[in-house]
Formats: structure tokens, sequence, C-alpha cells
């Protein structure tokens, strides 16, 4: 197969750099791999789990690879700071490792820099060898009802991010008057929200959700959290640590329906373990009677939260004045198929659901980071082949931007190794531009003839110092900074 040489791009002007042969006379070796002495130059745009293992990989596998890390946040580590909830710090370890990635003599962290906006893809290959897409999903899928737009009803992307610091999330202000409040979907987040919602405030004191997060759930008024799935008990998408929370939550007791359960049991002997293990938590928890012990703590339980299976939202419903939402009107669905394609489909059949919040919880999304780079709207991915970017060579993503939003951080983590793999096989191959690229030195120039001003991993570990110093007085791991212009201004930006 021959190789497919790049185009020549215009970065003759920078010293040592060697134009390559005429297109209309090419020699061997314009495509030839990058000798052992030369340093490719990698970018990676995103600072979550994919960027990072990406960047991981890149480096331990390549004893000369200089990789740059971009991100549009002026902290690093994605959703492990704005995604993992509070209460979960043992997820949050694997910060320590990235932390080791970044402080590498041949890493850089550039955060503060919105690739599409600040600095475009095309520019970016132009600078180095290769660029790797781990932006993620930042978006949420929405419902496509009527009322979605209600005062009342809030994405649970946008919810967890309020808790956590995120700073576009942080004039949310949810409305936690109401007694009810009803999350649609039954994944993970779903559960991480309720847990939140009915959570103890005492109990969230000592972690590091914002201030302002925690005085918002010390007024809270609500005492039934509704977790709504279209399908039915087999088929959540929760996993069974998350459910065992829920189930001793202090405080808390669940209702769950038996009869949601009915013939269950003998369907479940030849599902896999994980699903098998999950199930039965469900059967016990709705079908059996709990120990004395139990029966005494949910006895003195003042709030609830249950499961409801089979139902799918029509409509949310408004207050008579229109102002609020009052409830929500759920189809009730029945299963078609087997196993993992099993579908919910609508009956005639509907129900009322009141309540004063809804929370959405059916999936995040990606968006389109700049119109040079292929995308699919309906999958919510960028097209590729085993992380390289179709028909762009050079190319390559990882993580939920390269398959769905989708697993857990160790997902995430073989996916970028996997992306990390090619791009080595490539550049061991050949596929790559041969010579030196400029790298981060043209970038800073461009960023700067922009005003943008980026900020390195050292900042933000000054950043970090603060944050953990300000935490230390009311005995939290960290206070989080939520106001960009304050991270600037602390750095003297």
């Amino acid at each position: 197969m021959a190789l497919r040489c790049w185009r020549w791009w215009h970065w003759s002007a920078w010293p040592g750099f060697r134009p390559p042969p005429s297109r209309s006379t090419p020699t061997p070796g314009f495509c030839r791999q990058l000798s052992t002495q030369e340093t490719p130059q990698i970018c990676v745009v995103g600072s979550g789990p994919a960027g990072f293992y990406t960047a991981q990989h890149l480096l331990k596998h390549h004893t000369q690879a200089h990789v740059d890390i971009y991100e549009k946040q002026i902290v690093p580590f994605g959703l492990v700071r704005f995604g993992v909830a509070p209460d979960h710090p043992e997820v949050k370890n694997v910060i320590n490792t990235f932390t080791q990635t970044a402080r590498s003599d041949r890493c850089s962290f550039w955060g503060n820099v919105v690739v599409g906006r600040d600095v475009s893809v095309p520019e970016l290959q132009e600078a180095y060898h290769a660029v790797v897409l781990s932006y993620g999903a930042e978006d949420h899928q929405t419902l496509g009802i009527p009322g979605e737009e209600l005062p009342g009803v809030v994405s649970a992307r946008a919810f967890v991010g309020w808790y956590n610091g995120l700073p576009e999330n942080q004039e949310l202000a949810p409305d936690l008057s109401c007694d009810t409040a009803v999350i649609l979907g039954q994944g993970n987040v779903a559960l991480d929200v309720a847990r939140i919602l009915l959570t103890p405030p005492e109990h969230l004191e000592k972690t590091d959700i914002t201030q302002s997060a925690l005085g918002v759930l010390r007024q809270s008024q609500v005492k039934t959290v509704w977790i709504v799935g279209r399908r039915g008990p087999l088929q959540v998408a929760f996993t069974i640590k998350e459910l065992r929370e829920m189930i001793h939550l202090p405080g808390t007791r669940p209702i769950l329906d038996p009869s949601d359960f009915l013939g269950l049991q003998d369907r479940i002997k030849d599902v896999p373990r994980p699903r098998k293990r999950l199930t039965e938590l469900l059967l016990r928890t709705a079908t059996e009677k709990p120990g004395v012990e139990e029966t005494a703590r949910q006895a003195l339980a003042s709030r609830t939260w249950g499961l409801r299976f089979l139902r799918s939202p029509l409509q949310v419903l408004p207050t008579p004045d229109g102002r609020r939402v009052a409830g929500i009107r759920l189809a009730v669905t029945r299963l078609e198929g087997v196993g993992e394609s099993t579908r919910a489909v609508p009956t005639e059949d509907a129900e009322d659901l009141p309540c004063g919040l809804v929370l959405s919880s059916v999936g995040y999304k990606s968006r389109p980071i700049d119109p040079s780079v292929p995308f699919d709207p309906k999958l919510g991915v960028i097209p590729n082949v085993e992380g390289r970017v179709v028909n762009v060579p050079g190319l390559y993503c990882s993580g939920w931007v390269k398959r769905g939003p989708t697993g857990v951080i160790t997902t995430t983590m073989t996916d970028s190794f996997l992306t990390s793999q090619m791009l080595l096989q490539d550049l061991k191959a050949g596929l790559l531009p041969s010579g030196p690229r400029p790298g981060y030195t043209a970038i800073q120039a461009l960023l700067s003839s922009r005003g943008v001003r980026p900020v390195s991993f050292s900042d933000w570990e000054r950043l970090d110092a603060e944050e953990v110093s300000r935490g230390q007085g009311t005995g939290k791991p960290r206070e989080k900074l939520v106001d960009p212009r304050e991270m600037l201004r602390l750095l003297g930006h």
C-alpha cells in the first residue's frame, strides 16, 4: 500500500526546519519514520481521563515523544474533578497518577485554551506530528418533550457540575423547595444525583462539595426521589456498588414494588454474573423482609427513594400559572426483543407523577470541536477506526468522543491506551510527517497574538495549594475555586 504523504505546512521560518522535496519529484524519505534522535511532537486536546491516559501511554512507550495537553478549563482532570461524586474520594485517587504524568519533563499542560476558538485543529496539525482529540462529552441529551424548558427541569449533568464546582454551572441555583424530585434515567449518574439529594448534609461536610451547594442542600425540602427508567429491572444501567450505597443511605428507605420483580428469579439464571448479582440485590430488597436492625433503621427514615420501571417521559406538566414544574406525564412501556437489544415500546397507557423538580439523566453527548474535524451528530462521536479519525491522517481520538459516553474510568483507560498504540504504530510505519515540528512554540505565538494566556501545570499546583488551604479551616480536603476570574487573579494573570 502506498503511503500518503502529508501536505506541506508553513513552518519554514522555524530554526532547523528543512522543507521537504518538491511534490512533483517525490523522493523516498519524506514520509519516512522519524529517527530515534528526533522528537515526535504530539498534542492531546482534553485533560480528563482519556487525555491523561493517552499521554501516559505515549510517554511510556516512546522515550523521545513530547506531549502537550490542552484544556479549555483553567484546571485539569475533567470529569474526575467535575463528575465524580464528592462522597467517592477513592475514585479521585487517579489524579495522583495524572499528576505524575503532567510533571514529566516531556509533558506540558496548557489550561485556559479553547481549541476550536482560541486555536483551530488545523493549526494544531501544522505544529504537531499528531493530534489526539480527547475532549469528552460536554453536553447532555435532551428529552425532546413539551415542558422541558420549564423552571424546575434540570439536566443531571448541570446538577453534577453545580455541586462539583464546574464554573459554567455555578449559576444553576436549583430550587429544592419541593417535596418530590423525579430523575429520568437509571444509570450511575442518576444514582449519584439521588444520593446527593437525599444524603444528610452533615455527611457531606467533610467532602470537596462546594460550600454554596452544601448551603442549598441544607435548606432542601426534598423528601422523596423517584428514579424512572424506560425498561425493566434487568436493563438498569447502574452498578451494584451504587445500588448498595442507596439501599444503606442514612436516613432513607427504599420503595420497590414487588410486582415489578415477578418471575425475575427464573430469568436471571443465565445472565452474566455482574448483572445477576445486581438483580438479586434488587430482588432481595424488593421482596424480602429486612432484618431487625434494618427495620429499625428504616422506621426512623425521614426520606425515601424508589425505582419506577417501564415508564417513558411524555410531557413535563406545569403549575396552573405555567411558571414551574408540577409533575411529569409518563407513558407506560412494554419490552420487545431479548438481551441487550431489549427495547421499550410505549403503550397507550400513561400516568402522571407529581413533582417539583425533574432531573434529566438520559445521557451525555459530545459536541463537534472544529469544522475541519468529521463528526457524526447522530451517534455524537468523531468517526474513527480504532482511534484513527476517518480520512484525516495524523488525527486521532480517545475516550467518550471516540466511543460514546459509556463505561467507567478503567474503560476509558483501556480505550485510550489502544488509541496511543495506533498512533505509535503509524509513527513507526512512517505514516506521520517527518522532520521537526515546532509544537507549543508555534501555538504559544498564536495564542499570544490572540490575547490568550495559557495556564501551566505549576500554575494549577498553586491553585491546588490554595484550595487545600481553604478547606483546612472547615475540615474539608479542599474548598474548590469556582470563579475563573478569581483563579486568574490568584495567578497574577
